[in-house]
């Protein structure tokens, strides 16, 4: 069996980088995916924002760190880990009491989407790092 998830969409903050024990470099972020629609019944526009938790690893989990940074567009391949306790997404509670989810993901390939302009890397000879092998204000981690 095999799973993969693909996801578009925007850093919600810098990259935080640390190292195993072994030596080999971890980098977690948070990507935002949103989309908008109107809603049938009411003829209102709805936003919709999913949160993904992303860890990268190895030496791709440094040039991650290097490059990404807060609203820098990226695009994640990897395989959505589930959460230990209840076998789905994350599930917190947020500042004004609401009750929230973000997806863990394993990154097995990062792009950056950011132009140069934007501030954005695009490496020579492509801009796909494949590698071995991760917001808002209000999500608490």
């Amino acid at each position: 069996m095999y799973q993969k998830i693909i996801i578009v969409g925007n850093l919600g903050r810098d990259p935080e980088m640390r190292y195993m024990p072994d030596g080999t470099a971890v980098t977690s972020f948070s990507v935002a995916t949103s989309r908008r629609w109107t809603d049938r019944a009411t003829g209102q526009p709805v936003d919709e924002t999913t949160w993904f938790r992303v860890s990268v690893w190895g030496r791709q989990a440094e040039t991650a760190n290097e490059y990404l940074s807060k609203g820098r567009k990226v695009l994640v391949e990897g395989q959505i880990t589930p959460d230990r306790n209840t076998g789905g997404p994350r599930l917190w509670t947020a500042q004004d009491g609401t009750v929230r989810a973000s997806f863990e993901v394993k990154a097995d390939t990062v792009r950056f989407l950011s132009s140069r302009e934007e501030g954005g890397y695009e490496p020579s000879g492509g801009d796909d790092f494949g590698g071995v092998a991760q917001e808002e204000d209000d999500i608490p981690f």
